[in-house]
């Protein structure tokens, strides 16, 4: 028994007579307006008549070609969707057609059971459709020209917070787990400071060694130590009287700890192997992920140390605690991965959005931009469905048979996650999958999955 779609137009093209024959039969006892086409130039009159909304191509034809079909079309009807099919297949002829927009690329002989289970899924899409977001709509809001995006209270506290510092130099401590977006922070502090117009700096504590990071800090001398051959400015002296961040200060050697309460207390250091002490106007910002005070009662971070670089204290919480901002984080990742791509801005279907505002997100703000990026790189039109999303961790799925990597296991196993992520709905498992509840039900069956 042939599995039911919603109705749609479609144009079959191919020169072969008995492919197209038995395509245009098949398709049209699903119940889909079918017109059809033995090559591209009378493809391209049947389509001004009949507007399909899905066509499917050959590629190998005399005259224009299924790569020259697709990019006519795609040229004068964005909104259509154009399957290529093709007996000759390649790496580059598959590179090819997704590059220019096709929806998908099938290879012949053809599989009635994949022919049916790709368009079920372009169907699909094509009704979720309806139900995108673009940057810049009320749901997905834009925020032009911030450093920190977001409008959740606890963002805005921090906004209050970044005005109050912007007549000042104190130093500032920032506490956050990673990639809560500290060196934004930061970075906006130093533009609404009295030094905006001197140099922002920074340096990952926990990546150098002490002897580097001291030199990294402070400079060196010529002959302070093996390959010091000249001598070298710190990042306190090349910040002048702009801004230097030490991240991941709790990170620090005790030793190393005590020079940098100098900074603090005189705003003076030497540099390696020096006995000339330079002086810093810098303004200092120290942040970390870890709990000073817990290091602090460990004593692994020296007291005074602490209550210095904490005259001003901001906590930036992780995103699970502001999950409002996320629509504008979407929006604003969507916009900057449109501009390195030289292309209009991806929109986002409402089923991934809520799906990105449900994820709890242990990466925080640098796990979303990835995700969004992986997302818009490899979705194949300008929307972005709940398919294209993954999160760190799904590819240890499925993990109800870590000792199968089969590609039959790895099917079975994201059939079984989706169902329990739709709590055993079986027409919202079959929509998000892409496939007919028909399909579904024999998949459950041939796996013996329980369903609702």
């Amino acid at each position: 028994m042939h599995e039911q779609h919603d109705s749609v137009g479609i144009l079959i093209v191919d020169d072969d007579e008995a492919h197209r024959v038995t395509l245009q039969r098949h398709i049209a006892s699903l119940g889909h307006r079918v017109t059809a086409a033995s090559n591209g130039e009378e493809a391209l009159s049947r389509f001004s008549v009949a507007s399909p909304d899905i066509v499917l191509s050959d590629v190998k034809m005399p005259g224009m070609d299924g790569f020259d079909l697709l990019r006519r079309l795609k040229a004068s009807s964005p909104a259509t969707d154009v399957i290529l099919l093709t007996g000759y297949a390649s790496m580059q002829a598959a590179i090819d057609a997704i590059r220019d927009g096709a929806f998908d690329f099938l290879l012949k002989p053809l599989d009635l059971d994949h022919v049916d289970e790709v368009m079920g899924r372009c169907i699909a899409e094509r009704a979720g459709r309806k139900e995108v977001l673009k940057p810049g709509d009320p749901e997905l809001p834009l925020s032009p020209g911030e450093d920190i995006v977001g409008r959740h209270p606890k963002t805005v506290e921090i906004y209050k917070t970044i005005g109050a510092l912007s007549n000042g130099t104190a130093p500032v401590l920032l506490i956050g787990e990673t990639g809560t977006g500290k060196e934004l922070v930061a970075k906006s502090i130093h533009r609404n400071s009295p030094g905006r117009d001197e140099r922002f700096v920074g340096v990952n504590c926990a990546a150098l060694t002490e002897t580097l990071l001291e030199s990294e800090l402070f400079g060196h001398v010529k002959g302070a130590f093996t390959g010091a051959t000249a001598d070298r400015k710190g990042l306190f002296e090349l910040a002048g009287s702009g801004t230097i961040l030490l991240d991941e200060i709790g990170d620090t050697s005790l030793t190393l700890q005590a020079k940098l309460l100098r900074v603090l207390q005189e705003r003076e250091f030497y540099p390696v192997g020096s006995e000339r002490v330079h002086r810093t106007r810098a303004r200092v910002i120290a942040s970390t992920n870890r709990d000073l005070s817990r290091l602090v009662a460990e004593e692994k971070f020296r007291e005074d140390l602490f209550f210095r670089l904490r005259v001003v204290e901001i906590e930036i919480p992780p995103l699970r605690e502001r999950r409002s901002d996320i629509p504008l984080l979407v929006g604003h990742f969507l916009c900057k991965a449109g501009d390195e791509r030289g292309r209009a801005p991806c929109g986002i279907a409402r089923e991934a959005l809520a799906a990105l505002i449900a994820h709890d997100w242990p990466g925080n703000v640098r796990e979303l931009e990835n995700t969004l990026s992986r997302a818009v790189v490899l979705c194949r039109s300008s929307t972005i469905r709940l398919s294209d999303i993954s999160f760190a961790g799904d590819a240890a799925e499925p993990r109800s048979m870590p000792g199968d990597r089969s590609l039959s296991a790895i099917e079975r196993g994201h059939v079984q996650r989706v169902l329990a992520d739709t709590g055993g709905n079986k027409s919202e498992a079959a929509r998000i999958l892409g496939i007919s509840r028909p399909r579904l039900d024999r998949m459950a069956a041939r796996w013996d999955l329980t369903l609702n």
